[in-house]
């Protein structure tokens, strides 16, 4: 997007400002996080993909891009002009430099990624196929693997407004899963800042019957909770409806539920809202999911209904189905304006216009 842009822990040694209000204004009535600074916490790693439509096994080289769904957050919300920081480590190696200065050159806040000098950078490797893209993940005893608790007493987070975390980070180690746990530990009513959760479930990342139970306390007690309709039924029930995934989480202040290409449901405290999703053309899928919950999540930010925050948050994932890597250009300011302001039945029939 171009043009201007818009403008604690029960721990002792947890600076407390006070608890998080939320926020009233025009076309309200939910709860919202307050407006300042976001940071994003962790892991991204280098990505190697053959150019389309080469396959794997008969491609010459390899496209070299970086993937990582908490930075993939703050690439987006810094594109939609919100204060974001992303907060990781890295390998003090060639990947590394590459994926920091990627980050940074998209207007993230990188100065709180920490450089490791014993552990390496993350790599993935993609393979496309005709059933969808399979990810292989050289991730073990990584920089960012290596993250723990300590990571909230960076000071960013005395300052933010909201704090984005995935289900990634606790699979990838038990400090991991320490970090995410402290984070969430406070109760929502005595947080200095708001924390966004999406459960982002990777199989491959975690041991047998054990994601279902961690990923859902964790997101319950998230203040903002994002999971695809898929992903519940595949962890906690095939059967499962929007509705009943939201008996599940309970405790978030607004749990959003995607089902895949067809809509969007955003509960809160006051019912739902559900927001049919855009035609489009889909070219790869991955990251699809972070720029949907970055555009929600901006939409929230900028004080907005839960209606323009849901296409807000389809308008940023359509630019993600539309390439190979996980980051697309977003329509200009002024095509997206129009398609928040569209009319219900116009909304509808809409393309996504680049």
């Amino acid at each position: 997007m171009t043009g201007a842009r818009p403008a604690p822990e029960e721990h002792d040694d947890t600076p407390v400002r006070g608890p998080v209000e939320g926020a009233a204004g025009p076309a309200a009535g939910h709860w919202r996080p307050p407006r300042g600074p976001v940071v994003c916490v962790g892991e991204t790693m280098a990505a190697m993909a053959p150019a389309p439509p080469d396959s794997l096994d008969d491609t010459e080289s390899l496209r070299l891009s970086v993937a990582g769904a908490e930075s993939n957050v703050a690439v987006y919300l810094a594109d939609l002009g919100l204060p974001v920081s992303w907060v990781s480590a890295l390998g003090d190696d060639a990947l590394g430099r590459r994926v920091r200065a990627a980050v940074a050159r998209a207007g993230v806040d990188v100065s709180g990624v920490r450089t490791d000098p014993a552990r390496p950078t993350g790599l993935l490797l993609k393979e496309p196929g005709a059933a969808g893209t399979r990810v292989h993940y050289y991730r073990r005893g990584s920089a960012a693997s290596a993250l723990g608790p300590d990571v909230l007493d960076d000071e960013r987070f005395g300052g933010a407004a909201l704090l984005h975390l995935t289900g990634v980070t606790p699979a990838l180690s038990p400090s991991c899963r320490a970090l995410v746990e402290r984070a969430l530990r406070t109760p929502p009513a005595r947080r200095t800042h708001a924390v966004s959760f999406d459960i982002n479930h990777r199989p491959a990342l975690w041991p047998p019957d054990t994601a279902a139970t961690v990923l859902r306390d964790l997101a319950d007690r998230a203040d903002i909770a994002f999971v695809g309709l898929d992903e519940a039924q595949d962890l906690w029930g095939a059967g499962l409806t929007a509705t009943d995934v939201r008996r599940l989480l309970s405790g978030p202040r607004v749990l959003v539920v995607k089902d895949g290409g067809r809509s969007a449901t955003a509960f809160t405290g006051q019912g739902a809202c559900t927001v049919p999703a855009l035609a489009t053309e889909v070219v790869e899928p991955v990251g699809a999911g972070d720029a949907f919950a970055a555009g929600f999540l901006a939409g929230l930010w900028r004080g907005t209904d839960l209606t323009r925050a849901l296409r807000l948050g389809h308008i940023t994932a359509a630019s993600a189905l539309k390439v190979v890597g996980d980051h697309g250009p977003l329509p200009d300011e002024d095509t997206v304006g129009a398609m928040l302001s569209l009319t219900e039945q116009d909304w509808c029939r809409a393309p996504v216009v680049s």
